[in-house]
């Protein structure tokens, strides 16, 4: 089953002062969405495969122009996260099976490595409400400087039948970061943590 897109909006964020202190290079976000029909919406579905292959298909979608966005080569994408938003007819399962199972494999091709989980979350709402995209470091879990994250919001979407699907990558960490811990520059990627 091919996902049934409504729309894709992406959008960068790119921090060059923060207080008061210049952002050399400035710190960059993209996250790129897909509003795509629920094919579940309403009905109860025991397999939920469909919605998997769909969450693979996305995962390489968003994740390439996430990518494309920040003008970056693959290799050069440090953090990464995916979410998903559900409308009232569908459920959090429904979110679940899109990112869980098969997304991350393809968005991980797009961001060359990424040996740590992908963070996610996913909740139901209604049009216009804010999705918040957990962001982590793509090969190493304990790189504090790129714990963050990014909001989302579409005016029109998720209607009542639609998911809205998030996938976010970044160029670097938080600007300033000052809390300790590994670094992305001593970060090795073996085991996903360090």
């Amino acid at each position: 089953m091919s996902a049934k897109i409504r729309k894709i909006a992406v959008n960068i964020e790119e921090t060059h002062t923060e207080i008061g202190r210049k952002i050399d290079p400035p710190t960059r976000k993209a996250v790129a969405v897909a509003v795509i029909e629920n094919p579940y919406a309403g009905t109860y579905q025991e397999d939920l495969s469909d919605l998997m292959d769909i969450g693979a298909e996305l995962g390489a979608l968003l994740g390439r122009k996430c990518v494309e966005a920040l003008g970056i080569s693959p290799d050069q994408a440090e953090s990464y996260g995916k979410s998903a938003m559900v409308g009232e007819n569908g459920e959090l399962e429904h979110a679940a099976a899109i990112l869980h199972p098969k997304l991350g494999a393809p968005l991980r091709k797009e961001v060359e490595k990424g040996a740590a989980l992908v963070p996610s979350s996913k909740k139901m709402g209604s049009p216009g409400q804010v999705l918040d995209v957990p962001l982590g470091h793509k090969d190493a879990a304990y790189v504090r400087s790129h714990f963050d994250g990014m909001e989302v919001r579409l005016n029109d979407a998720p209607r009542a039948n639609e998911i809205l699907v998030a996938v976010a990558v970044t160029d670097s960490g938080r600007p300033l970061p000052r809390v300790g811990g590994l670094t992305h520059e001593d970060a090795e990627g073996k085991d996903g943590l360090r």
